[in-house]
């Protein structure tokens, strides 16, 4: 991305950011990238970045262990791995192998599952492969410790058992001679002392000369002198000289171990870019987790598109003194390129603009931001912003000039992949004038597609930007009665600078306010009492809207706990007709075994009986139900002495009686050309042409019948 001027990063706050990023990096090459985070424009490039971080941040938020908590700076290292003829250290080469044992762990995390879960972790080591054969070299040659094996070559092998006997056959000989010497008086120290690798004597300085030997030197005090004895003489020799083959033995070794590694140099080399890709990912989940950093949408086409947007460095801020940061949410695309800020000082309005400003170019360079996940950023291939004084000694111009030669370099570049800020459009000369020459900048930078935001006291500019297609007003809120700013963005209207009304609430002589009024334009001065005005009503109004979404909540409470009250009346009444059909069914399954055993009897009788004409009239009257005539007759009898046909339409509450079986039941809902008929507790729905409208026929008294 190309930034103008060269200070906008700082002028941005990015480079705080950037410097905060790198406090949670702990490998060199994390820390490097933190501080040379770039702002790309590639979109995969943003995406990849942004996707890798969020995946992080959800590892962290499950705590779900992830293979990189082993920490190496090895540049060093593999320098001289590269390099012919270079030694590298047994210690060196145990920090090589921790390397290449972190490596294989995070190989080993990323099964086909997590490589499909977490795709874009996965990518920092998709065009790489583990090699153990590192690792087995290393093990070959080095114990855990980092020292050279004593079977890491014959020859050394035969040292060292060389080097153990003379060894041995030196310290008896030497503690016979310290036994002697001490029975006789000479020793100083019972204990045995090493001068330039020499096993030596302490004796006192008058017994040098008595013991025979070479004398290595004096003490600082000069009362105790240090001889090796004549008969240790060949020994020590012989001790030295196999050290020093010993020595030579293991420098070849090593030598030899960094010459196969080198073959690796590239790989390893891989592996620790990896580990410190890792580290820088995990440093930036951190960030965003502090900030409360989320994953927003990325379009192809410029343009943002902020919900709910925090200043993150102001966020970190105000969370420590326990204070609310006011979000922002704001839309600058096609329809409304250019947002237009007025208000009072020291309202919000360059927060504001530094807010959209600073979460472009974190996004921009992979990083979370804090605002809702809903929120959409473009990208944009240049970022250009005025902020502040700039008047340039060096080339002797003023403020305002320099003013314009930076509104000079916007309208030159500006495209429409450009994302611009200035504040204080047209400050720094004549007001009149500087708001004309606004005026015609603002123009160019819409005609240019430009997106940005301006800030501004100037009138002119919000009348303009209220009829102008592609520019917006927007005002920072203000509590007139507290003279306190609200922090707070409004689209949709111009805000006014407060001016007189500041004044006359921090008392200012009324003579010189009226003063003032007359040596303003009137129209001016009433446009910006309206404004004034129209802010105040409209904050009356929102706190009237926040009354009534609160009634709303507490009226779509009640009804969700009046459905409960329902939901649970309705499954009350499907327990009861649950109840009903099982009923039913039980006296259907004792009639069924009634039926069993009366034939079985049947079956019986038929066996016993030799009139075998009267068993199967019994079996017909049973199976073909010869009596059933009775029995509908019986209950169409009793039916028709309490209820008598009345006919004509069925309505809901009606009795009716069902054609078919002549049961008596009540309309409690008709569907169509279907009724549901409750009979007892069982609700039933049938045909509107099997029933019949009923009434009840009245009851009569003994007075009546006479």
């Amino acid at each position: 991305m190309r930034l103008f001027p060269e200070s906008a990063q700082v002028q941005l706050e990015f480079t705080k950011v950037r410097d905060l990023l790198a406090l949670y990096c702990q490998s060199d090459h994390a820390r490097a990238k933190a501080l040379e985070l770039r702002v790309h424009t590639r979109r995969d490039f943003i995406e990849l970045e942004l996707r890798q971080t969020h995946e992080y941040r959800q590892l962290s938020a499950n705590s779900i262990y992830f293979p990189n908590d082993v920490i190496l700076n090895l540049s060093k290292e593999l320098k001289l791995l590269s390099i012919p003829g270079a030694l590298l250290t047994g210690e060196q080469f145990m920090a090589i192998r921790r390397l290449c044992e972190n490596t294989a762990a995070i190989f080993r995390w990323f099964d086909n599952e997590r490589r499909q879960a977490y795709e874009g972790l996965s990518r920092v080591i998709s065009d790489t492969y583990y090699e153990k054969v590192i690792v087995q070299l290393i093990d070959e040659i080095l114990d855990e410790s980092g020292q050279v094996k004593d079977n890491a070559s014959d020859d050394l092998r035969s040292i060292r058992m060389n080097l153990y006997r003379k060894r041995n056959e030196l310290r008896k000989v030497f503690e016979r001679i310290v036994s002697k010497l001490n029975k006789q008086g000479y020793l100083a120290e019972i204990e045995e002392s090493f001068m330039s690798g020499r096993r030596v004597v302490a004796v006192f300085a008058e017994q040098k000369r008595t013991v025979k030997g070479i004398l290595h030197g004096e003490s600082d005090s000069r009362k105790t002198a240090f001889v090796e004895p004549e008969e240790t003489i060949e020994l020590n020799n012989q001790v030295h000289e196999l050290e020093n083959d010993e020595r030579k033995e293991v420098i070849r070794l090593l030598r030899e171990l960094t010459a196969k590694l080198s073959m690796y140099a590239a790989l390893l080399t891989t592996y620790h870019r990896v580990m410190g890709e890792y580290d820088f990912i995990r440093a930036k989940a951190k960030l965003a987790g502090d900030m409360n950093g989320e994953y927003p949408v990325i379009m192809d086409k410029a343009g943002v598109h902020l919900v709910e947007a925090r200043h993150p460095l102001l966020y970190l801020y105000n969370r420590k003194l326990n204070k609310e940061t006011v979000p922002v949410t704001v839309t600058l695309e096609e329809a409304s390129r250019i947002l237009v800020i007025s208000g009072p000082n020291a309202g919000g309005k360059t927060v504001t603009m530094k807010t959209i400003g600073l979460l472009q170019l974190m996004v921009q360079s992979g990083l979370l931001v804090p605002v809702h996940p809903s929120s959409r950023f473009g990208i944009f291939k240049q970022l250009m912003i005025h902020i502040g004084d700039t008047q340039s000694i060096e080339f002797e111009l003023s403020t305002y000039s320099s003013h314009l030669l930076h509104m000079k370099d916007f309208i030159t570049h500006a495209n429409g992949r450009t994302l611009f800020f200035i504040d204080e459009l047209g400050s720094g000369t004549d007001p009149n004038l500087g708001g004309a020459f606004a005026e015609v900048i603002l123009q160019e930078l819409v005609k240019k597609h430009a997106i940005g935001v301006v800030t501004t006291h100037y009138l002119n500019l919000k009348v303009m930007a209220g009829k102008t297609p592609g520019i917006m007003n927007g005002a920072m809120s203000f509590d007139e009665k507290n003279l306190q700013p609200l922090y707070k963005l409004v689209l949709g209207k111009p805000g006014s600078s407060y001016t007189f009304s500041i004044a006359e609430r921090i008392g200012m002589d009324k003579q010189l306010i009226n003063r003032a009024r007359q040596l303003v334009d009137e129209d001016q001065y009433r446009l910006d009492k309206l404004l004034n005005r129209t802010e105040q009503d409209l904050q009356q109004l929102q706190k009237k809207e926040k009354q009534l979404s609160h009634t709303l909540k507490e009226n779509e409470q009640i009804r969700k706990e009046m459905q409960q009250v329902l939901e649970k009346e309705k499954h009350r009444q499907q327990v009861e007709l649950l109840k009903e059909q099982n009923r039913v069914a039980e006296e259907k399954i004792a009639y069924m075994k009634d039926m069993e055993r009366k034939l079985k009897q049947i079956l019986v009788e038929w066996r016993r009986e030799d009139n075998k004409q009267k068993v199967i009239k019994q079996m017909e009257a049973l199976l073909f139900k010869k009596d059933e005539k009775k029995v509908v007759g019986k209950m169409q009898k009793k039916i028709d002495e309490k209820f008598k046909e009345v006919g004509g339409e069925i309505r809901v509450g009606d009795k009716v009686k069902m054609k078919k079986n002549h049961q008596v039941g009540q309309v409690i809902e008709i569907r169509g050309k279907k009724a549901i008929v409750k009979i007892g507790m069982l609700p039933m729905q049938v045909d509107m042409s099997g029933l019949v409208v009923v009434q009840e026929k009245p009851t009569e008294t003994p007075a009546d019948t006479k």
